[in-house]
C-alpha cells in the first residue's frame, strides 16, 4: 500500500515526465525516507505494481503512455502517467445520489443557526465537488433563538467534552442563575431545543431550554465527566424532556374519538403506543357506553406535565380512562383551564 500510495503521486503529477526507471526510483527513495534500511525495489516490483493498478484492481485506473525526448541521449523515452490528472485511487467520484444525499446534508446542517462551521459549509461542497442548488427540499420548522450561537458553543462543548459555566434566566424576570454543568445531549422537543447536562457539584441531570440561556463559557481546567450510561433510555418513558424523580410507569388507557383517530394512528403520542382490539376492546366498550365509535388506545410512561399538556391537547376528542393518578391532573388542568374562561366570559 506504500508503494501504491507513492505511485499514486507519481502518476498523478504533470510537472514531471516519470519512466518506468524514474518511477522505480522515486518509489525507492520514498520507501527510503520512510525507512532508511530499506534495501528497495526492482524495477520488475514497480512494472507488475502498475500492470496490478491497470487491469485487475477495482480501481478502473487509466494510465496514459506518451513519448518525450530524453534530454541527455536525445532519445525517447516512454513515460507513464493518469489519464486524468484529478484521478487517484485514494479518491472516489461522487455518483449523482451520492452527490444529491450529501446536498442535502449540506443544506440541513446550514438551517441550525449557530452551528459550528456553518459558515464553511459552501467552501465544503466546493471541495467536494458538489453543486450548489437553491432550491429547499426538506425545511425543518425552527424557533429562532435570540442568541443563535448558543447552540454553537453548547455543540462545541459537547461535542469537545468541556465543563462549561451556565448563564440562565427564568421566565418572569427574577435573578439569573449560573451553575457549572457538564453537557451531555441537545434534543429538541415541540420546536424547542433543550440541554441536558449534570451538575458539576452532586452529578444530578438537569434539563435547561436554550431559549432562556444567555450564556456559556468553557472551563478548560475543570475536568470533564462523562455520562454514565445511555442518554437516550432517560427518554424512553416519558414525553417530552422531563424526568421526575420518582415518577412511576403507568400503563394509560384513552379513547379517541372517530375524528381524531387516525392523526393519533399516524402521528403516536409515544412510542409505546398501541391501539387496543379484540376482548380488551369489547371490555372498555362495555364500560364505558358513552364513548361511541372512536378507537381505544394504550402507552405505557411516566407521568410529566409534557403527557398532560400532549392529553388535555386533543380537548373532547381524548379522554384518559386509566389510571386515576393521570386521569385526576388531567382533569384537574380542564377544570383550571375552565375557571380562567368563566373568568373572562362574567
Amino acid at each position: 500500500m506504500t508503494r501504491y500510495a507513492l505511485l499514486d503521486g507519481l502518476l498523478s503529477s504533470r510537472y514531471h515526465n516519470y519512466s518506468l526507471d524514474d518511477l522505480t526510483e522515486e518509489v525507492n527513495a520514498g520507501l527510503s525516507a520512510l525507512d532508511p534500511g530499506t534495501d528497495g525495489v526492482g524495477r520488475r516490483t514497480i512494472e507488475k505494481d502498475i500492470e496490478y493498478l491497470e487491469y485487475k484492481s477495482p480501481f478502473n485506473v487509466d494510465i496514459e503512455r506518451y513519448y518525450v525526448s530524453d534530454g541527455h541521449s536525445r532519445r525517447q523515452k516512454m513515460c507513464l502517467r493518469y489519464a486524468n490528472p484529478d484521478f487517484s485511487i485514494f479518491s472516489k467520484p461522487l455518483t449523482e445520489d451520492e452527490e444529491h444525499l450529501l446536498r442535502e446534508a449540506l443544506s440541513l446542517l446550514g438551517q441550525f443557526d449557530g452551528f459550528p462551521g456553518a459558515g464553511g459549509l459552501d467552501e465544503l461542497r466546493r471541495r467536494l465537488g458538489v453543486k450548489r442548488d437553491d432550491r429547499q427540499i426538506i425545511f425543518f420548522s425552527r424557533n429562532l433563538l435570540e442568541n443563535r450561537d448558543v447552540f454553537g458553543r453548547l455543540f462545541t462543548a459537547i461535542s469537545q467534552r468541556q465543563v462549561i459555566e451556565l448563564h440562565y434566566h427564568r421566565f418572569g424576570g427574577g435573578a439569573g442563575l449560573r451553575v457549572n454543568l457538564h453537557p451531555y445531549l441537545l434534543k429538541e422537543y415541540n420546536r424547542r431545543w433543550f440541554l441536558l447536562a449534570a451538575a458539576e457539584g452532586d452529578g444530578k441531570l438537569l434539563n435547561f431550554a436554550l431559549d432562556r440561556i444567555d450564556d456559556a463559557v468553557p472551563l478548560p481546567s475543570h475536568a470533564y465527566v462523562a455520562y454514565d450510561g445511555d442518554l437516550g433510555e432517560r427518554f424512553e418513558d416519558i414525553v417530552g424532556v422531563t424526568l421526575l424523580d420518582g415518577s412511576p410507569l403507568y400503563q394509560i388507557i384513552f379513547w379517541v374519538s372517530d375524528r381524531s383517530k387516525d392523526y393519533v394512528l399516524t402521528k403516536p403520542l409515544h412510542e409505546s403506543q398501541r391501539r387496543l382490539t379484540g376482548a380488551r376492546c369489547d371490555e372498555l366498550r362495555a364500560r364505558w357506553p358513552s364513548l361511541a365509535g372512536g378507537e381505544f388506545f394504550r402507552i405505557d410512561c411516566r407521568e410529566n406535565y409534557e403527557l398532560v399538556r400532549e392529553l388535555v391537547s386533543f380537548g373532547k376528542e381524548l379522554v384518559v380512562l386509566e389510571p386515576s393518578e393521570v386521569q385526576d391532573k388531567v382533569w384537574e388542568h380542564i377544570c383550571a383551564m375552565e375557571e380562567k374562561y368563566r373568568e373572562v366570559r362574567t
